[in-house]
């Protein structure tokens, strides 16, 4: 598959085909017009970002980069620690919140950005309420940066797993900067129960740190089961994404997925 022919978002009576980029933008301290670039070259519906702006005037700041992306501000942030979501005007929003994590002495708080969405209300579906009142097919999203320490982020993987399941919706996805390579005991936690869109259908490039040397793929996109994955990966070549602004926007590569998402069938 080249980069061209990832799809773009699209909505049918069958399915819904959603466009999900997984960001580390570093607090926004690099250059925000090359990461603003980078965005909207992906045409993404969802965003899920780490790392967002969580000091002063950070809202300021997060209304400047939803501004700039043609995007909507959905949650997260200072109230989640760093997660944060954006989404297109395409995601109808059910509803969102923020978790902070438990507090590990020393160690930098985490927390997760949550939202569970609505695509595709244009067409009436039969599939009953489990599916948005037959509105549009519902995905759940989580936004998350786990811990730097290994067991601290062993435990936060079995979290975000039991706060994905929790959502109770008929599909979900986290997304965001793990800390661990595949081979890592968190990583592996997660695509336990989930699947990993690299390993899944790969897509773009791998490696997601850093944009000066990219050698390790500690960011991802994960899939519960009944999304197809159409690709995944680092979209560097993508038309409109050029390597100078992937060196300048942050210290982290993005990940982009395509997903389908079937309508729910009745039960």
């Amino acid at each position: 598959m080249s980069l061209t022919d990832l799809p773009a978002s699209s909505t049918g009576p069958d399915a819904a085909v959603v466009r999900v980029l997984s960001y580390n933008i570093r607090s926004m301290r690099d250059d925000r017009e090359a990461l603003a670039r980078v965005i909207r070259a992906c045409a993404p519906d969802v965003v899920c970002v780490q790392e967002a702006p969580r000091f002063f005037r950070w809202r300021k700041a997060a209304a400047w980069l939803a501004r700039e992306t043609g995007l909507v501000y959905t949650t997260g942030g200072a109230t989640a620690a760093g997660p944060m979501i954006l989404t297109s005007l395409r995601a109808h929003v059910e509803r969102a919140e923020d978790t902070l994590l438990p507090r590990v002495p020393g160690l930098h708080r985490r927390g997760f950005a949550t939202a569970v969405l609505r695509f595709g209300g244009g067409h009436r579906d039969t599939g009953g309420p489990e599916n948005g009142d037959g509105n549009g097919v519902r995905l759940g999203v989580v936004s998350c940066h786990l811990s730097l320490a290994a067991a601290e982020r062993y435990d936060q993987a079995g979290m975000l797993l039991d706060h994905l399941a929790a959502l109770d919706v008929p599909y979900a996805i986290a997304a965001g900067d793990i800390n661990d390579r595949p081979d890592g005991r968190a990583f592996r936690r997660i695509a336990g129960k989930l699947r990993d869109g690299w390993a899944t259908e790969p897509w773009g490039s791998e490696a997601t740190f850093s944009p000066e040397d990219p050698h390790q793929r500690i960011d991802a996109v994960f899939a519960s089961e009944g999304i197809e994955i159409i690709g995944c990966g680092v979209p560097a070549g993508l038309p409109g994404v050029t390597d100078a602004d992937l060196r300048a926007a942050t210290d982290h590569l993005p990940v982009l997925a395509a997903l389908r998402l079937p309508r729910v069938s009745p039960v």
